[in-house]
């Protein structure tokens, strides 16, 4: 045993045979006395592909549904065929300092064609009508983050029923069951408001049969016949019987009744297209006969098993939950009025967890939009598109750190897909080599500019390559890195070729702007406004990072070494971070001064948060990000759920965790909806994510080559331990606390190594063997 002592701390230090078992923490819920009675109160489930919100309404139950790809529009080129004509123009007046010329030039010859992307789409609502002649009571409705499944039970008429829904992986299905002590009635159908036809079968089954007919939006590109889909449910009862009515099934006298729904579509995620050939009425029975004979209990055996495989990985506490007795919209109101409630903030992070799982991983293919995959709307706010100015990336903040790295290959994946589209976008654009898209993209990999002037962002796309390396720096899957560096250098190959001589003499983005904030134009007696500009800071920072992950992997992986060198001879080229005159992160390539002082988007402190670039090793960069995030708040800052969640993530980077906890406390107070989706408002549920990863961010950190632990721990959280985050190098860890000061620190590795560890003051070096758990037991002399 190997004893090191560190000013008034004794580090007792040994390593076991193999990873330590881990003793269960709380098992966290969401619960509630009540069904919900708008769409924000019901309860989520997803398996990726499918998402269900489950009402728990007694008398006609609503199970709204989504699958992952049901869009409206269809595949087209939106690149603006006049951008690169007129690129050399608008870049001259922009350098000239004629923003208003630039920006009417930009609007007329770079804003894509068409400007607009159609929504994702609600598929429809399983319904559940019951025949009851007198009121429920002794309800409860709970989403059992742990199981993953839904349970509905109360009391009626001596009668006990409990219904249950769980989205099941493994089987590509939502099950619904309801059981009851005595016989019941129900009828069941499926409902959607536009273009399907649905019919019931004498087998117990209900198929839904669609195609998207889109009138609307001529803006978003062709309107008429777009993707074709089904969804089929299959009912199965125990006792009494069944009987077809008004295009639905009525369970007559039933004691069990279980529902498996399946629903799919013709989408093409390999083109990112729509395949005709495709008949989803097909594909969708296909999948409930893969059932087979299967019974209820060995599905959600099954299910369980795979959701547990994932979710049990990291456990968290806050010490004993002394309010679990309380429902939890009981509790969030609680913390609206004033109060803290630990027990909820370690549910908050669960629950983040939780819909990240559900909204991105397999059997799904897309990544998680905007809404997860929870959408009750035909055109959805933003159209719950995949929008890749912070929220896409912000969706992923929480992936690796939180022991959840498989659903980052879903984005991945989806970022492969998109150099194909994106390739287009910079040869017309641009006339340059590489991929890149702008501010947002959808289902069919539209990679043009959207929306506006304000979507020109050339590089969204090179700042959607980090959650992509940041799986390899987690993981260490070198084989993956391979597969994925053609993505990386291609989005660097864009930048080499997109960059241009300023008049200072650097190399600079131009187009260039600060999402999604304005500047007013110098010398302008009307206030004239801009959001375009060259070499914003937001863009020095996405160069310098991408650049380093270049040089990284191709030492990594014994590549490429030329273009290596090239572009770090370019980043000699490229101005510095700046700090403005008033001592803040200067947001622009000039000390412009800002039209939104509260802005939402804090852009020129990416990185601080999620890059590292901004540490207490840049002392005056430091200094200056904590007056910027001081300046924003006080005035008015972070008032959308993802933004508050953002400044959650800096002031864990800063290292201030009575500040990262106030802002948790905001965040709940301010941005939570009753079932405890973000708010922005209305839902975007980038907010949970960015909430979770701020939590997360507060006990762990693993950037620039060190390990912290516990670096933003709050004085609210005395004591608490959390088990399972991951560190960078593929290190699990578990962290335990006591009054406020670490007490058992457990690092596992399966290839071992020499890692700097940072606690406090104190700094020492581990060397974890491969296999083998590494524990600290702290103890105060």
């Amino acid at each position: 045993m190997k004893v090191t002592t560190f000013l008034f701390i004794t580090l007792i230090v040994f390593c076991s045979c193999s990873k330590l078992e881990k003793e269960p923490g709380f098992e966290y819920s969401l619960w509630y006395n009540q069904p919900a009675v708008e769409w924000e109160d019901a309860l989520p489930v997803g398996n990726g592909r499918l998402g269900a919100m489950i009402f728990g309404n007694p008398e006609t139950e609503r199970i709204q549904f989504n699958e992952e790809s049901l869009w409206a529009g269809s595949k087209v080129d939106n690149n603006n065929p006049e951008s690169l004509e007129h690129l050399g123009e608008i870049r001259q007046l922009i350098f000239d300092g004629d923003f208003k010329k630039a920006g009417k030039m930009a609007a007329d010859h770079m804003v894509g064609t068409p400007p607009k992307v159609r929504s994702y789409q609600t598929f429809g609502d399983l319904m559940l009508d019951y025949h009851w002649k007198s009121k429920a009571k002794h309800y409860k409705r709970e989403l059992n983050l742990h199981s993953g499944i839904a349970t509905t039970t109360y009391e009626i008429e001596d009668n006990l029923v409990k219904q249950e829904v769980f989205a099941s992986a493994p089987d590509n299905v939502i099950v619904v069951r309801i059981s009851a002590t005595k016989p019941f009635n129900v009828d069941i159908a499926l409902k959607r408001e536009r273009d399907v036809e649905i019919k019931s079968e004498a087998n117990g089954t209900i198929k839904m049969i669609g195609q998207i007919i889109d009138t609307l939006n001529p803006k978003a590109g062709p309107a008429g016949a777009h993707m074709k889909f089904a969804a089929m449910a299959k009912v199965k009862n125990e006792g009494g019987k069944l009987e077809n009515i008004n295009e639905g099934i009525a369970c007559n006298e039933v004691k069990t009744v279980t529902i498996y729904l399946s629903a799919t579509t013709n989408y093409d995620f390999d083109n990112l297209d729509l395949a005709e050939g495709v008949n989803p009425s097909l594909t969708s029975e296909k999948i409930l006969n893969n059932i087979g004979d299967k019974s209820f209990a060995d599905l959600k055996q099954e299910h369980i098993k795979d959701h547990r495989g994932m979710f049990d990985r990291v456990s968290f506490t806050l010490g004993q939950d002394s309010l679990a007795t309380l429902p939890t919209d009981e509790r969030l109101n609680r913390v609206k009025d004033g109060a803290m409630d630990n027990g909820l903030m370690a549910t908050y992070f669960q629950y983040g967890r939780y819909l990240l799982m559900g909204s991105s991983r397999k059997p799904g293919k897309l990544p998680a939009n905007l809404q997860g995959v929870w959408n009750k709307h035909y055109n959805a706010p933003w159209n719950a598109d995949f929008h890749t100015n912070i929220n896409l990336q912000m969706n992923y903040w929480p992936a690796e750190v939180c022991n959840l790295p498989e659903t980052s290959l879903l984005l991945a994946n989806f970022m492969e897909k998109l150099t194909v589209p994106g390739g287009v976008t910079t040869q017309k654009m641009y006339g340059t080599k590489g991929w890149t898209l702008h501010h947002l993209t959808d289902a069919f990999g539209r990679t043009g500019v959207a929306d506006g002037v304000w979507g020109v962002s050339p590089l969204a796309g090179p700042w959607m390559t980090f959650p992509l390396y940041r799986h390899y720096e987690f993981t260490k899957d070198k084989e993956y890195l391979r597969n994925i560096y053609p993505v990386l250098k291609g989005s660097a190959e864009f930048i080499v070729d997109f960059l241009v001589e300023s008049p200072e003499g650097y190399l600079v983005t131009n187009p260039s702007h600060s999402p999604e904030n304005a500047f007013f134009i110098p010398g302008s007696d009307k206030k004239e406004r801009s959001v375009l500009t060259y070499g914003s800071t937001i863009d020095i920072q996405i160069i310098n990072e991408l650049f380093d992950i270049i040089t990284e992997s191709s030492e990594i992986l014994d590549i490429d070494h030329q273009f290596s060198e090239k572009i770090e001879a370019i980043r000699k080229k490229l101005p510095e971070v700046q700090i403005g005159e008033n001592g803040t992160i200067q947001e622009w390539i000039k000390d412009f001064e800002e039209v939104n002082v509260g802005h939402r988007h804090m852009s020129h402190l990416l990185g601080l948060y999620p890059l590292a670039q901004i540490t207490a090793d840049t002392p005056e960069l430091f200094e200056a990000a904590q007056k910027t995030i001081q300046r924003r708040l006080g005035n008015g800052g972070a008032h959308t759920g993802w933004s508050r969640a953002w400044i959650i993530n800096f002031y864990a980077r800063l290292q201030n965790g009575e500040k990262a906890h106030e802002n948790i406390q905001a965040l709940l107070a301010k941005s939570t909806l009753t079932n405890l989706f973000d708010s922005h408002p209305p839902f975007q549920i980038d907010g949970n994510f960015g909430g979770t990863s701020g939590m997360a961010e507060m006990l762990l950190q693993s950037h620039n080559e060190t390990i912290r632990l516990l670096p933003a721990l709050p004085k609210a959280w005395s004591e608490g331990s959390i088990t399972g985050l991951k560190a960078r190098g593929d290190i699990e860890c578990d962290i335990t606390w006591n009054d406020g000061k670490l007490t058992k620190a457990v690092f596992y590795s399966e290839e071992g190594g020499s890692e700097k560890v940072v606690y406090g003051s104190e700094n020492f070096t581990i060397d974890l063997k491969p296999g083998e758990a590494y524990v600290f037991e702290v103890n105060k002399q």
